[in-house]
């Protein structure tokens, strides 16, 4: 019974943290799109490449390997 007394505030602690981690995260937007993360994965990221990495990764495989 004794353990009650530990259990019960510490359960009601961590529920009350949860809570408010919850609310934060509502107010702040985190819960505004809930699908487009979703796609994003299927999608190819095209637009994410600078386009200085690319014309450098293309000039890369263009070149012949020298096989010396």
């Amino acid at each position: 019974m004794e353990l009650v007394y530990i259990i019960l505030p510490f359960a009601l602690l961590l529920a009350a943290i949860a809570l408010v981690a919850f609310i934060w995260a509502a107010k702040s937007g985190q819960f505004d799109d809930l699908e487009t993360p979703g796609r994003r994965v299927l999608l190819d990221d095209v637009e994410d490449v600078k386009p200085e990495q690319a014309n450098a990764s293309d000039s890369q495989a263009a070149q012949p390997k020298d096989p010396n």
